[in-house]
């Protein structure tokens, strides 16, 4: 099986995700690391709400030169402005995830070159949490776009089972392709006819709130980390991932829309809209995020008029 699977060498695109695959997981132990190490290396960026820690550093400067050294004409954009600066060896990862590079690449995407991708990093989605010790809204995020689509990625939860206590094994790692699947957890539903918002824990406002109520919940569950929020909507804990304000970027949505999407999920911004993942649009998903594995149509049609025309 093996060698059949190695006769004919894996498409571009199964071979980056084997790659994102494995610079995921050392950045979950690099996270472990940091966190064990009782120096988080904390900077505030633009304020007490807007972080930066030693993980978020070590971990794009990890992800960004394993994957520029396996494939040299990616583009790649991270989340931390990071000076350029040589990258310590152990930093790079250069093996490929062997359950990546045996499943087939769905046609459309085989002949796929480097060139034509853009990878989004976001090193550490959920920092605050992270300093704050709620290590479960924590995630590491890698997502692929192709022609402004995305269309794989890779969720990396640090402190996966890190409630467990001092014997459990930490972290897993989670990622998808349109067409393939996505693998790594198990997909469940919220039971039937529940309507479960999730929704931001620290960048709440009016706005926010008013559309959250418009949806007429039946409980609303504040995490951090817009990675986080979608592995709810994917194993069955919300069924609404609901941000009526600016404050996500495309490096926060890229990978998670792959996952969501792959298991027949919709990711779009307030007005129904899908998010463009060129190289050259604007960071910030300026007219918010509704993210859903059902009914988005149900969703989309109870945001109230006064949060489409503040987020126009």
């Amino acid at each position: 099986m093996k060698t059949q699977a190695m006769s004919s060498s894996p498409a571009l695109l199964m071979r980056l995700m084997a790659s994102a695959y494995s610079v995921a997981e050392k950045s979950g132990a690099i996270a472990r690391r940091v966190m064990q190490s009782g120096d988080l290396g904390i900077v505030e960026k633009t304020g007490a709400n807007d972080l930066q820690t030693a993980a978020d550093r070590l971990v794009q400067k990890s992800i960004c030169a394993s994957l520029s050294h396996s494939f040299p004409k990616l583009t790649i954009i991270g989340e931390e402005d990071l000076p350029v600066e040589t990258v310590e060896e152990d930093l790079i990862e250069t093996n490929q995830a062997e359950e990546v590079l045996l499943k087939p690449c769905p046609p459309e995407y085989s002949s796929l070159k480097e060139e034509e991708l853009v990878v989004w990093v976001d090193p550490l989605d959920g920092t605050k949490e992270y300093t704050e010790g709620l290590l479960d809204h924590v995630t590491v995020l890698i997502g692929i776009a192709y022609g402004g689509k995305a269309i794989a990625g890779v969720i990396n939860q640090p402190f996966f089972n890190y409630q467990l206590g001092s014997g459990a094994v930490l972290g897993r790692t989670m990622w998808g392709v349109l067409g393939l699947g996505a693998f790594g957890f198990q997909l469940q539903e919220v039971p039937d006819g529940q309507r479960i918002v999730t929704t931001t824990r620290s960048h709440s406002n009016k706005l926010v709130t008013d559309c959250v109520a418009a949806m007429e919940p039946h409980s609303v569950i504040k995490v951090g980390g817009a990675g986080n929020k979608i592995v709810q909507l994917v194993e069955g804990k919300a069924s609404a991932y609901v941000f009526a304000s600016p404050g996500c970027k495309k490096w926060d949505t890229c990978g998670p829309e792959a996952i969501l999407q792959a298991v027949g999920g919709k990711l779009t911004d307030m007005h129904g809209n899908a998010y463009c993942y060129d190289a050259n649009v604007k960071h910030m998903n300026s007219a918010g995020v509704l993210a859903t594995l059902r009914n988005h149509e149900y969703y989309l049609s109870r945001v109230p008029q006064s949060v489409k025309q503040a987020l126009s």
